[in-house]
């Protein structure tokens, strides 16, 4: 529980002093017009206020991410404490700030737009593709997971019912995917945050109460996983389960939704950089639950076992601990997480490719031009999900690698910006994470089923010589083209 504590602590101070030196890197002005005022359109560029932005922005991030891939990591045991710390604080947040204000100074540009602007025309057009697919994908398996817990909530497990929790959230997706960001997102995703935010406080304060004992970080940070029948190296596999509690691409998918919205630039730290640290107190939260339950004699206690899976392990946790008016409330908080993530991803979807095709989104008709084809590709993979028998599991899968695959490509965008801003040897605030999410998802997709399945054993090695390559790369790019002048911003 120290190990714990001592983190959350941590992360606290991660916000108060590396949150305000990367601020200051970037230099953000105050008096520069922001998007949401130039551009204003009234669908998806409108000022709204900075506690409304935020929650959005938290709401966003964090889908199951957070929870299900906090509890999926707290297997590997004490070294989840530290990712979840570490990656939090020096590569998720650092992430989310560059992508939220690169936006910015482009004039609230979308993901795609703003790496094709620093890494090329080429890596532009690849952003698009992988962006689209990332983002179908979340909203796929954010339409699937919080189906099945408040199909556990109503205590029906037929498959009926399921389908039914399916198809209302899905068009909930649509609508608000249609309407302009005030009408529904702005005005239920409060609600939705303080749900979360009260499952995040509770649980911490039961585990203060209770102060189980867990595993410490001094105790040792090699693999656990084998006792709770967890059959992978710890890395880099640590490093791609806990994505959204410690650095998910994903959330730079987000970040200009809400670049489009804010009224200053100064806005940025609070916005972006904190709405990271938020998620990673979630994370961090359910990592320490998940340890007890694991490690700690929680299954056994709450009637459970050792092989349940994350929806349960929530479930179970939260009524054990909470009651059952607390338990539903945590549990709704969970589902309110995935929910408010699938439908920005298909938010920001249509807004990507409308940049991309320079097609306006102010006209309903034309959102739906570019939204019905995105909506008939998501009601086929929730079919496959829905139709094969490991359908979800190989769709998450995917979506993990392609989420940290991702955030790489933010990373560079973002070194190459400070590198040619010549401020010093400041870029390396970005270029080492860079080189260091390079590597893990080298490494996954290297060993992984779902990639060449290489041996394990060649883990190390391809990690290194992936980082080394890495990191000689960019230098030689900077040697030759770091000098040239920075792209005009708007």
């Amino acid at each position: 529980m120290y190990s714990f504590l001592i983190s959350l602590v941590a992360l606290v101070f991660g916000y108060l002093l590396y949150g305000k030196f990367v601020e200051k890197v970037f230099g953000p002005e105050p008096a520069r017009p922001t998007p949401a005022v130039t551009k204003q359109d009234g669908v998806d560029f409108i000022p709204m206020p900075t506690w409304k932005v935020f929650m959005i922005q938290f709401l966003n991030i964090a889908g199951t991410g957070p929870i299900f891939g906090a509890i999926m990591g707290a297997k590997f045991g004490p070294s989840s404490y530290l990712w979840i710390v570490l990656g939090c604080i020096f590569a998720g947040a650092v992430h989310d700030y560059f992508s939220g204000m690169l936006s910015i100074r482009h004039g609230g540009a979308g993901l795609p737009d703003v790496v094709g602007t620093y890494l090329g025309k080429t890596t532009k057009k690849v952003m698009l593709v992988f962006s689209v697919l990332l983002l179908l994908l979340v909203a796929t398996v954010f339409v699937y997971s919080p189906a099945i817990i408040l199909r556990d909530i109503a205590g029906d497990g037929t498959t009926k019912f399921f389908m039914i929790w399916v198809g209302i959230i899905f068009i909930y997706y649509i609508i608000a995917t249609m309407l302009p960001i005030d009408k529904v997102i702005g005005k239920v995703y409060p609600l939705f945050a303080i749900a979360l935010l009260f499952m995040a406080v509770a649980l911490g304060v039961g585990l203060i109460v209770k102060w189980p004992t867990i595993p410490e970080i001094w105790d040792g940070l090699a693999n656990r996983g084998e006792s709770v029948g967890v059959n992978q190296p710890l890395f880099p596999c640590l490093f791609i389960t806990i994505a959204c509690g410690a650095i998910s691409g994903f959330h730079a998918t987000q970040s200009p939704l809400m670049a489009r919205c804010l009224k200053s630039e100064k806005l940025g730290r609070p916005i972006f950089y904190g709405s990271m640290i938020t998620e990673g107190i979630v994370a961090l939260v359910w990592a320490a639950v998940s340890s007890y339950f694991f490690f700690g004699g929680g299954a056994a206690e709450l009637g459970s076992d050792l092989s349940a899976q994350a929806p349960t392990v929530v479930t179970v946790v939260s009524k054990g601990w909470l009651g059952v008016v607390g338990g539903v409330l945590a549990i709704l908080g969970v589902v309110a997480a995935p929910i408010t993530s699938g439908d920005t991803a298909l938010r920001s979807c249509r807004l990507i490719v409308a940049d991309f095709a320079k097609f306006s989104q102010k006209s309903v008709r034309n959102r739906l031009i570019i939204s019905i084809p995105l909506f008939v590709v998501v009601g086929l993979l929730l079919w496959f999900n829905i139709s094969q028998e490991d359908g979800f599991n190989l769709i998450w899968r995917y979506f993990g690698w392609a989420n940290q695959t991702l955030s790489i490509f933010v990373l560079w965008s973002a070194s190459v910006y400070l590198a040619r801003k010549k401020k010093g040897h400041y870029y390396i605030i970005t270029f080492l994470p860079a080189c260091f999410m390079t590597s893990v998802c080298m490494t996954y997709i290297c060993t992984a089923k779902i990639g060449l399945n290489l041996p394990t054993k060649l883990n190390p090695l391809i990690a290194i010589v992936t980082f080394i390559a890495s990191f000689a790369l960019f230098y030689v790019w900077k040697t030759k083209k770091g000098k040239t002048p920075l792209p005009p911003e708007v």
